[in-house]
């Protein structure tokens, strides 16, 4: 009985040694002599010792940094970019086979498309349309990655370092391009307070009722300012009324000085006289 106590102890030994447990997320390559009979897992799963080998991959998202990428643009700007990629295994049997190590792989492949893509476009079109570009990044890794058994979930830049000269350009082209809408604005401001007096100035000629209403609007604005002095406009046809003189004017009240015809008239005469004595005095 004593002499059975060590091979318990043994087959004890070997079957807690072939139990593994695996969690939700992670997922159990199994080798079997070297070779792939399956991805096992969620759970307690059981392993011939010596014969049997796991390996562990894990199905959550992975979110990995993308260091600085120095990149010329198009329009040969220099400028520094990274960016942040989510992925996840979909298939650990391939994540384990068809590629050595997934992480650095992935890694290294996120690198170069960055610099290619952002390579190939313009500066203006990295800064307008970032997500295009990060479309674009997520589309050719996920090529790349798909036989890896890996899903490039999404792809985003994070930060874009400009050179210190082409900031100010950026800051001088921001500045005229607000100068400008202000120009605009301020001339679309003005044509419309001209159609408005062109169409106020219609109404008055139809109606000049209108002006007299807009005179006494005028004073009593006026008298509601706090001032010592107040100054009333007088309107122009209560000043022609004084000067209007019956049939000098006639009923459009034109002349509107009367017996503006006859000093004329003296004022020539006297001249003409002044002139005739100026030329006796010569001769003489």
């Amino acid at each position: 009985m004593f002499a059975l106590l060590p091979l318990a102890a043994i087959v004890l030994f070997l079957l807690f040694a072939s139990l593994r447990v695996l969690n939700e997320y992670e997922r159990g390559v199994i080798f079997r002599l070297g070779r792939v009979i399956g991805a096992k897992g969620p759970g307690l799963i059981l392993l011939f010792p010596v014969i049997d080998r796991m390996t562990k991959v894990s199905l959550r998202t992975f979110a990995m940094d993308v260091p600085n990428q120095d990149v010329i643009t198009r329009d040969n700007v220099s400028i520094k970019v990274n960016a942040v990629v989510y992925f996840r295994v979909i298939d650990p049997i391939k994540a384990i086979l068809e590629v050595e190590d997934y992480m650095y792989a992935t890694s290294q492949i996120s690198q170069t498309t960055l610099r290619s893509v952002c390579g190939g476009v313009e500066l203006d079109e990295i800064l307008a349309h970032r997500d295009k570009v990060n479309e674009q990044v997520q589309s050719i890794l996920d090529q790349h990655a798909g036989p890896w058994g890996i899903k490039v979930a999404n792809v985003e830049l994070k930060y874009i370092d400009l050179p210190q000269e082409m900031q100010r350009a950026m800051a001088k082209q921001a500045e005229a391009e607000r100068e400008r809408r202000a120009k605009i604005i301020n001339a679309e401001g003005e044509f419309q307070a001209a159609a408005r007096l062109a169409q106020a100035a219609e109404i008055i000629a139809v109606r000049p009722e209108a002006l007299q209403l807009r005179y006494l609007q005028t004073m009593r604005e006026m008298a509601a300012e706090s001032h010592a002095a107040t100054i009333l406009p007088i309107p122009l046809d209560f000043i022609r009324a004084f000067f209007h003189v019956p049939g000098h004017g006639g009923q459009d009240g034109k002349n509107l000085v009367p017996n503006a015809a006859p000093l004329n008239t003296a004022f020539a005469a006297k001249t003409e006289t002044s002139v005739q004595d100026t030329t006796q005095d010569g001769d003489a």
